[in-house]
């Protein structure tokens, strides 16, 4: 295993972080353990959830990922120091979660208290924002028009930053959470934080974590470049296309159990004629290359320059067994020319 420093932080994590959200809806307290139990012994250190987890989110699954990671916290305290736990406060829009409104310095003080209980923790090592309280150009709408920016007050926004760094400063201060992250932000997100951190002496942030995958790369150049130069680490979440990248779902299929064959809060925005096509290409270029299609795309997002952490998931031991030897995967020239070719011909797909 290899491992990279978390941004500003200091903590050593695996690049390879464990995502937990299907557990408590596609998989159970056993299944969670036997992950954990395989994960940890390939030297994952890192292990990421959320409140709002297990997914596809429901007020009957809030917060039972989390319960899931305590239950096993609990039968093995001698572990808590060997790992790098991050979860995230859900932000504003799920009406079961403090109603549905935005974070403010109370509600999040108030979760991360519920969190620590949930983890059966004295501690959080990363607690990060899970979507930002403004309307922002991800899940799907990052192409040209889809939100305006001018009907964002910025000088509003400023001010709730503001007012969840001085709350995040009070948890570090009571040692409930060491380090402080982002999720689902942009750059002038997390230049806005930066600044107030260093204005006002508050918690810095260490980590941003967004989707990005061979069908997702956003991010690159202008977000990666600027992580790369302010020490803040970023951390991949949906490296596989929330699975598409595995070719299971081509031309419509919806193999019986997996997440598409689920209904989804967001819809299936990833499911678009030009990312059908961009994946019958890619699992095409893989075959051509002797490699799983899964295999490819990790190994691929695992070498992008800047990324610190690459976020899997499972709901199987073989998938993940499959997806961590991904890691050692090494992309030949090539390979590397071929994935670029690939990347000419379908740029954001979805």
């Amino acid at each position: 295993m290899q491992y990279s420093v978390l941004g500003s932080s200091g903590i050593s994590v695996s690049r390879v972080c464990l995502g937990s959200m299907t557990w408590g809806k596609q998989n159970t307290q056993q299944d969670a353990d036997q992950q954990l139990a395989y994960a940890l012994g390939q030297g994952v250190n890192f292990i990421d959830t959320a409140e709002m987890y297990s997914v596809p989110p429901s007020a009957e699954t809030y917060g039972a990922t989390e319960k899931i990671i305590g239950n096993w916290l609990s039968r093995h305290p001698q572990q808590r120091k060997n790992i790098t736990l991050a979860t995230k406060m859900a932000g504003n829009g799920l009406a079961y979660i403090r109603d549905g409104s935005d974070m403010t310095p109370a509600s999040l003080i108030q979760a991360v208290d519920q969190s620590l209980q949930r983890l059966q923790t004295d501690y959080i090592d990363l607690y990060q924002l899970h979507w930002p309280n403004r309307v922002t150009p991800h899940f799907a709408k990052h192409l040209p028009g889809r939100i305006s920016f001018k009907q964002v007050d910025a000088e509003q926004q400023q001010q709730q930053m503001l007012g969840l760094l001085q709350a995040l400063q009070s948890c570090v201060d009571a040692g409930k959470i060491r380090y402080c992250g982002l999720s689902n932000e942009t750059p002038w997100g997390l230049s806005e934080y930066l600044q107030l951190s260093q204005q006002y002496t508050l918690p810095r942030i260490v980590s941003m974590q967004n989707e990005f995958s061979l069908l997702h790369t956003k991010d690159w150049p202008y977000l990666l470049e600027q992580c790369q130069h302010q020490q803040v680490a970023y951390l991949a979440w949906s490296p596989l296309a929330g699975g598409a990248l595995s070719g299971k779902y081509i031309d419509g299929a919806r193999p019986e159990g997996t997440r598409w064959s689920m209904l989804q809060r967001q819809g299936l925005f990833r499911d678009t004629a030009a990312s059908n096509q961009a994946i019958a290409a890619f699992v095409e270029l893989a075959s051509s290359h002797n490699v799983a299609a899964t295999q490819l795309a990790l190994a691929w997002v695992n070498q992008v320059e800047a990324i610190t952490s690459t976020i899997i998931g499972a709901t199987t031991m073989a998938q993940l067994e499959q997806n961590i030897a991904a890691f050692k995967l090494d992309i030949t020239p090539a390979l590397q020319a071929d994935i670029n070719r690939f990347l000419q011909q379908y740029p954001l797909p979805f």
